[in-house]
C-alpha cells in the first residue's frame, strides 16, 4: 500500500506553486499528482517519497491536509492493461473511487494509484491475478 497525501487549496492563482514550494523546501519529491476542482477549492492528491514530512510541512504553513490509503498497481505499456485491472476489480464487486498513474520511475513499469473502499479484497484479487503491486519503499 502507498500513503497519499490530500492537500486542500484555494481555487486561484498560486495555490498550486505554494503546495510545490513548501514541498521543495522540505526536500520531498513529488512522484505523482492528481487535481480536482470546484470553483471554491482545489484538492491535490500526491504520492510523496516522504509523507510524513510532506504532512508536517505543509500543515505547519496552514494548509490542511489529510493522509490515505491508496494501492498502486504496476502495469505494462500495452493496450488495454488498464480495463483488463478494472475488470478484474469490478469482477470482484470492488468500487474504484478515484484513479491517476504515475509513469517516471527510472525505466519501470506505469503505475496506476487508486483508491477503494475495500483495500484488503482489491488487494487480494489484483495478486490473485498476478497483477504487482507497488509498496510505498519502491518509489
Amino acid at each position: 500500500m502507498i500513503r497519499q497525501i490530500s492537500v486542500f487549496v484555494e481555487n486561484q492563482p498560486g495555490s498550486m506553486m505554494r503546495v510545490t514550494s513548501v514541498l521543495t523546501e522540505a526536500h520531498v519529491n513529488i512522484r505523482a499528482i492528481s487535481t480536482f476542482d470546484t470553483p471554491e477549492f482545489g484538492i491535490m492528491r500526491l504520492v510523496v517519497d516522504d509523507p510524513v514530512q510532506a504532512k508536517s510541512s505543509l500543515t505547519e504553513k496552514g494548509f490542511v491536509t489529510r493522509v490515505s490509503t491508496v494501492i498502486g498497481a504496476e502495469l505494462k505499456d500495452e493496450k488495454g492493461n488498464l480495463n483488463q485491472m478494472l475488470t478484474l476489480l469490478a469482477d470482484g464487486q470492488i468500487n474504484v473511487n478515484y484513479i491517476y498513474s504515475f509513469v517516471i520511475r527510472e525505466g519501470k513499469a506505469p503505475v496506476m494509484v487508486f483508491s477503494t473502499d475495500d483495500y484488503e479484497n482489491a488487494e487480494k484479487v489484483l495478486r490473485d491475478a498476478d497483477v504487482r503491486l507497488v509498496e510505498e519503499d519502491e518509489l
